[in-house]
């Protein structure tokens, strides 16, 4: 993506269902638990490097002795600072028993971390502030050990104000500013509700069935409960991705798919979607249950963990990003007038790539098609023949990410003239004022990086034309389950869509929608219509792709400039599992999203800073 923008957070949990003992004899090492969420935090890095976190709860601990522990480091190494910290208590105590190794109960007694149940975490914040503070696991202490949770997730709530008002809770800064700190102060209080006099009949299930019914988000979470209890859960709608795997000897969850298959060295299909609005529970004992919590809703499954976040190494994930590319062969065949000869064909690395090779297939096969039509209705000679066959789509690397540069440099014209050499050219690829070059991208958010940066790095290779390809229709809305886009005015498309409207002179569009926004926030009913759809309303996709064209080309390029974007009919037959479009289309799945546009869409018209929620 040439926008960045921060991911969803990633989660890890673990719950071994035998002894430390048994792992030791099987596996050789007590420590098979930690070494499993160690790979699982790793393989799913790329979804949060602002901090990461642990927290571990220890089965049957003698009364006084402390039973959870939690270690949480911010920035971008945090995974291996938390790791080595471990590994440093290891070898503190390896030196005062040097045979502590073959013992777990005692290595249980004497580490911190060395338990039955663990979560971890990491975090990309999109709520609060990044220190170390904000970095998930949560705590919520208690004297009675049942009233102990930890909680950990990939979310956000957009009703966080109203979760706090309903638990009359005065919170400190921290919680108050975080979207954990009002989840887990809810599934707390309804914790302290339940029947504790007996900790191993707590019912959990209707905790949470209780906690998740004042939830407005997308989330998936995962608790450790102080009597021996755990849980991961999914909201209705399904929005944040969830899976687990489970056998005789542990259960695990996680963010990615391809994170369990790998460190677990199994198969595709014993990897298994956490279904919406279900939660898995491990009771203390060990027993296994994936429930229902919520009622059913209409699964909006994130269809941006498809286009972007999530890694591609999923086996369903890599062949709906190669099918988003293919989907645009269609309508970059009619840009380029169907003149193969002279179009070259790239991507912007290095997430691009998987689409990229989906508009080859489709570009290929329109090729194939033209040879088989020419080869059957003429007599070639074997000349002809041979350079018919030897047609191909012309595939070049254009573009290089080159080494991550800081500009240090605070002047703007001078930022971004360093800007521009992010990415690096190969140059002696393009014919001068003949060919066309179409690049494949992810998505296009704001567009700063191709109009300060690659528009000008490619028309450097001095093409006649250059054609950016977007994998995902037009980012016209904010995002308000987990991705850090929340304010309106960034949107490329939302500002091309405002100068469409100054144009044609139609400016009282926009004060109208204004006016809408504050009558609906004045009667408290925000939620009910998202206003800001009727700036777009009088604009077809293209239009509004051509005014970004426009804006995207800086003056000083010669290349004529165009934007094609994937339809919203082109994404659903990509991704037909994984409607959640909200951010395209502007159709939220709670009510709180329409709130969080419309607020958004305030704070541009008022000028404000800030997020929508």
């Amino acid at each position: 993506m040439s926008d960045a923008i921060r991911h969803e957070c990633g989660l890890a949990y673990i719950r071994l269902l035998k002894p430390l003992a048994y792992y030791h004899r099987k596996y050789g090492t007590a420590f098979y638990g930690l070494n499993k969420l160690y790979l699982l935090m790793e393989k799913q890095h790329n979804r949060g490097q602002d901090g990461a976190g642990i927290v571990t709860l220890k089965l049957n601990v003698e009364p006084g002795h402390q039973f959870m522990h939690r270690l949480r480091i911010s920035g971008p190494q945090a995974i291996a600072q938390i790791f080595q910290n471990v590994q440093q208590e290891v070898s503190d105590l390896e030196k005062m028993y040097p045979e502590i190794r073959q013992y777990p109960g005692l290595l249980k007694g004497y580490l911190r971390f060395m338990g039955e149940a663990m979560v971890g975490h990491l975090r990309y914040g999109t709520q609060g502030r990044n220190n170390v503070e904000f970095c998930h696991p949560f705590l919520k202490p208690n004297i009675n050990p049942t009233r102990n949770l930890a909680m950990a997730g990939n979310f956000n709530l957009v009703n966080t104000d109203e979760l706090f008002s309903m638990l009359d809770a005065h919170p400190t800064t921290t919680i108050r500013e975080s979207d954990l700190g009002a989840m887990i102060e809810t599934v707390h209080y309804y914790l302290g509700m339940a029947d504790d006099t007996n900790p191993a009949s707590l019912n959990l299930e209707g905790v949470l069935k209780q906690a998740t019914s004042h939830f407005d988000g997308g989330y998936v979470c995962a608790g450790l409960v102080g009597n021996g209890d755990s849980f991961v859960m999914r909201d209705a709608h399904g929005i944040r991705p969830a899976y687990f795997y489970k056998n005789d000897e542990i259960v695990i969850a996680a963010s990615e798919r391809p994170a369990i298959m790998t460190a677990f060295n199994v198969a595709q299909e014993d990897v298994h979607e956490v279904k919406p609005g279900h939660a898995l529970i491990v009771k203390a004992n060990g027993s296994f249950s994936h429930t229902q919590i919520l009622p059913e809703k209409e699964v909006k499954s994130c269809s941006f963990e498809r286009i972007y976040f999530s890694r591609g190494s999923d086996p369903e994930i890599y062949k709906e990003r190669k099918q988003l590319g293919r989907n645009l062969a269609g309508k970059v065949l009619q840009m380029i007038d169907n003149d193969l000869k002279n179009t070259i064909v790239s991507f912007i690395p290095n997430t691009a790539e998987t689409a990229f090779y989906g508009l080859i297939k489709g570009l290929e096969q329109y090729l194939n098609e033209i040879k088989i039509q020419r080869i059957t209705s003429r007599n070639l000679n074997e000349e002809e023949m041979r350079e018919l066959i030897s047609r191909r789509v012309r595939i070049e690397k254009i573009a290089i990410k080159d080494v991550k540069m800081r500009t240090f440099i605070t002047e703007d014209a001078s930022r971004n003239e360093m800007v521009q050499h992010v990415y690096d050219i190969t140059y002696g690829t393009v014919q001068k004022d003949v060919d066309t070059l179409v690049v494949i991208d992810d998505s296009i958010v704001r567009g700063t990086t191709l109009r300060e940066s690659i528009i000008k790095m490619l028309d450097r290779l001095g093409p006649k034309r250059i054609i950016i390809v977007s994998s995902a229709p037009q980012i016209r809305y904010p995002d308000c389950y987990g991705i850090d886009m929340s304010r309106m005015g960034d949107f490329i498309a939302f500002q091309a869509a405002v100068e469409l409207l100054k144009e044609s002179g139609r400016v009282h569009i926009l004060n109208e929608a204004h006016e809408k926004c504050k009558a609906a926030q004045e009667a408290n009913t925000l939620q009910q219509e998202n206003f800001v759809k009727a700036i777009y309303d009088p604009f077809t996709p293209d239009e509004i792709s051509k005014k970004i064209a426009e804006m995207l080309r800086p003056e000083d390029v010669n290349a004529e400039v165009d934007i094609v974007y994937q339809s919203i009919e082109g994404l659903y037959d990509a991704c037909p599992k994984n409607h959640g479009d909200w951010y395209f289309t502007g159709n939220y799945p709670t009510p709180g999203g329409n709130r969080v546009a419309n607020k958004a869409f305030m704070n541009y018209m008022e000028r404000k800073e800030g997020r929508g929620y």
